[in-house]
């Protein structure tokens, strides 16, 4: 794969919940890179949670897109009918010995690591399980005990042989180098209790097997970036280039998300936006936007 032979970026939301003004940003943002760099937009439907991911939220937002306008070069990737390859990932991790079964819960992690949180605020898991042997670790699975995979970082980065970094662009054009640190995010989960494999996994297996050059996302995700490097160079993958971007703001100053109900887009059209005053409030077009006043971090 040669990444710098074809700019390619995507879109990737989960049909979990409506779009909001902060996805909106986010695809007009690629759709504007693309277009700049004469390259091709692909959609990329992450509904990897079987249980919270709906098919009508995934015919929801593409409505939305249409509507405003997004369009993708190509019929879009579902994770759901390619689990496969991440499974193919994962074994390659375990063959490899970076990876070991976890049958903690979350307040079990919590109560025994001192309070330590990782990026995203979940209890910090640093190696608790490495040591359970493997008679243990089977017997729990014969059981009928569902475990989590995770990585071991600490083994992971010593078979490294340079420091892991990227290349952030943010919303400009120039170039920064950012030291990765993945030891921050202790020994992430691979693969969930139940689910066939996490964002964390699958976003790089994806983002190398559709080619991205340009992952272009929110800040939100900068620190995740360390992870994303880290299984990049274990796994062989492709090093694309990193633009996070500001995020889009609620009325009480904090990000928008789906947890906290944002205001759909769907919303916004029935009480009469059009497309083009809500593209120009994002500052993608020349139209006057009538009261849709829009701040960012």
């Amino acid at each position: 794969m040669n990444l710098a032979a074809r700019p390619t970026f995507r879109f990737a939301p989960s049909p979990n919940g409506a779009l909001h003004l902060g996805h909106a940003y986010s695809a007009l943002m690629n759709q504007r890179l693309a277009g700049e760099a004469g390259g091709r937009l692909l959609l990329r439907i992450e509904d990897i949670d079987l249980t919270r991911c709906k098919p009508e939220f995934e015919t929801a937002m593409r409505e939305d897109l249409d509507w405003l306008g997004i369009a993708f070069s190509e019929e879009p990737r579902r994770q759901s009918k390619h689990l496969d390859d991440y499974a193919d990932a994962l074994a390659a991790l375990e063959a490899r010995g970076l990876v070991y079964p976890c049958h903690c819960r979350r307040a079990e992690i919590a109560r025994s690591n001192c309070g330590l949180r990782d990026p995203d605020g979940a209890p910090l898991h640093r190696g608790r399980c490495v040591a359970v042997p493997a008679v243990e670790a089977g017997r729990r699975a014969a059981a009928g005990e569902r475990s989590a995979m995770r990585l071991d970082v600490s083994r992971a980065l010593s078979s490294l042989a340079a420091p892991l970094t990227w290349r952030e662009f943010g919303e400009g054009a120039r170039e920064r180098i950012v030291a990765a640190d993945p030891a921050a995010w202790g020994d992430v989960a691979l693969r969930g209790r139940g689910q066939p494999a996490n964002y964390h996994l699958a976003v790089v297996v994806d983002d190398a097997l559709q080619e991205i050059g340009d992952v272009v996302r929110g800040r939100d995700l900068y620190a995740a970036t360390s992870v994303h490097r880290l299984l990049q160079a274990l796994l062989g993958l492709p090093e694309p280039r990193y633009r996070h971007h500001r995020l889009v703001l609620d009325a009480n100053g904090d990000k928008m998300s789906k947890s906290a109900s944002s205001t759909p887009l769907r919303v916004l059209r029935e009480a009469g936006f059009a497309a083009g005053e809500l593209r120009s409030a994002l500052g993608f077009g020349a139209t006057a936007a009538s009261g849709l006043a829009v701040r960012f971090s």
